[in-house]
């Protein structure tokens, strides 16, 4: 049971086409999915006294699949899709001769470079959205998020096809998404990312984080108040997250470059291409990391399963060799990320606190 599987399981109690409710999920002609960046399954059972309205729902654990990070898990949103199909293989990753940062659409070296114009979104990743597919089918269909997400690059990728609503804080995304389902067979996608922003700042279960996640129980449930009756509410997130332990430098361990011509993704997930054989590059990779990652060839990792079924489009990014990192060990570039490299929450790789999400339910 995974993210790519929660849209097209809604979209069945809509009647749209080709959507088959494989996760059992209650039918409605309205629904509102609100998706909480960087909620975990995990992080979500450790601390329920702080969310007494997210606790108190039906629901069940679902994978958010590999890598387990935002731009990917909502890629799979947006399509039914899981990473090797879809193409967003990670936070970062090489395509058309550029590294893109997915979530910003620039160079990932250079954020004020945008690449709309010559990665154009839609061709990066050119399957239908499942909201192009209800939209054709007559559902009124809306997104309701941040305004600076309107139009962007990860947007026009994997959510268009949909009605955008800018949302400037939680009162505008409470009721931008009740009023997004006055229609008869209407579907809302509402997104909040401020818990993974400050999980990343100041660390999952920290102080703050905590603070916010009874902010975000009270948006649910003033959600769930204004719904039309009949509607479901269901929320569900992208990825948990880990607080760092041990943190290896890329950048001040020569050893690690022999043979990388290009390291791509994040600090809990990375890709490796290779300018030199590529059995040497994993042995030396495997020897120094030890029991801190896993360590696979494209082909092992592939052969895993680790990214779903492999498209054409996704195998080139992907890299020729994958790192997933284990325990709380992060893999940072303290010099070519230095602000990234400097947070105290990540995820992106395999651990259960990354890839176990919750899926939420209610009928009004």
């Amino acid at each position: 049971m995974s993210i790519a599987e929660v849209v097209p399981s809604l979209l069945a109690g809509l009647d749209v086409p080709g959507c088959d409710n494989t996760l059992d999920l209650p039918a409605s002609r309205r629904v509102c999915l609100l998706l909480v960046d960087g909620l975990g399954h995990h992080l979500l059972r450790a601390h329920a006294e702080h969310a007494p309205f997210l606790s108190s729902l039906a629901g069940r654990e679902i994978d958010a699949g590999f890598p387990s990070s935002t731009a990917t898990s909502l890629a799979s949103i947006g399509t039914g899709l899981l990473s090797g199909e879809h193409g967003i293989v990670g936070y970062t990753f090489e395509t058309g001769g550029e590294v893109l940062n997915a979530l910003s659409w620039t160079r990932h070296d250079d954020h004020h470079h945008d690449l709309r114009k010559t990665l154009v979104p839609e061709v990066v990743q050119p399957h239908p959205t499942t909201f192009e597919r209800a939209a054709a089918a007559g559902v009124a269909v809306s997104t309701v998020a941040p305004m600076v997400q309107r139009g962007s690059g990860l947007t026009r990728a994997v959510l268009r096809g949909s009605w955008f609503v800018g949302a400037a804080g939680f009162g505008d995304l409470a009721l931008g998404a009740a009023a997004a389902l006055t229609a008869d067979r209407a579907f809302c996608y509402a997104y909040h990312a401020d818990l993974d922003t400050i999980g990343h700042v100041h660390g999952p279960g920290s102080e703050q984080w905590l603070l916010q996640l009874e902010f975000v129980d009270a948006l649910a449930a003033r959600i769930a108040d204004r719904l039309p009756a009949g509607s479901v509410l269901v929320v569900t997130a992208d990825h948990g997250m880990i607080t760092a332990g041990e943190r290896i430098d890329f950048d001040t361990e020569p050893l690690l470059w022999q043979g990388v011509r290009l390291i791509t993704g994040e600090p809990r997930a990375r890709s490796l291409h290779v300018s030199g054989p590529v059995d040497e590059v994993v042995s030396v990779w495997r020897s120094f990391l030890g029991s801190r990652a896993e360590v696979l060839t494209r082909a092992e990792a592939v052969a895993a399963g680790w990214f779903g079924p492999v498209a054409p489009i996704a195998a080139d990014r992907i890299g020729d060799v994958v790192v997933a990192m284990t325990g709380d060990a992060v893999l940072v570039r303290g010099q070519a990320e230095r602000r990234f490299s400097a947070l105290n929450g990540f995820h992106g790789s395999r651990t259960r606190d990354e890839v176990a999400i919750p899926l939420l339910w209610l009928s009004s």
